[in-house]
């Protein structure tokens, strides 16, 4: 998996899954950090880095098509089951925790402090 989930998160809300239909993506602020969230094709939640790692783009922008996220800046894709880079394979998108509590979507954001943004291998 992308991204370096610690042991402890607090649990912030996020949105309402009325605000997150599926095929669908929205960028919020959750607990001091910019999320992109995603809603998969058969019902799975994503939440990650809301910018593109080549220049900080909003991925929120760009277009979902199936689990597959093109930014809208320079057409880098991003596998949204995993966050790992699809053009280019180097890079990878930070992943949050993310879940349903009733109607509402929660992400799991590191008491810590996020230590590690995406990451690309030169």
């Amino acid at each position: 998996m992308s991204g370096g989930r610690t042991a402890t998160v607090r649990w912030v809300p996020a949105a309402g899954l009325d605000d997150l239909w599926e095929g669908d993506l929205l960028e919020v602020a959750a607990g001091g950090e910019r999320v992109l969230l995603a809603h998969l094709p058969g019902g799975e939640l994503r939440a990650y880095q809301a910018r593109c790692p080549h220049q900080e783009f909003s991925l929120a922008d760009g277009d979902l098509d199936g689990t597959v996220l093109t930014c809208a800046a320079h057409l880098w894709e991003f596998d949204l089951h995993t966050g790992e880079g699809v053009n280019p394979p180097g890079c990878a998108l930070y992943r949050f925790p993310v879940r349903r509590d009733g109607d509402r979507v929660e992400v799991g954001i590191p008491e810590d402090g996020v230590r590690h943004h995406h990451r690309c291998r030169e």
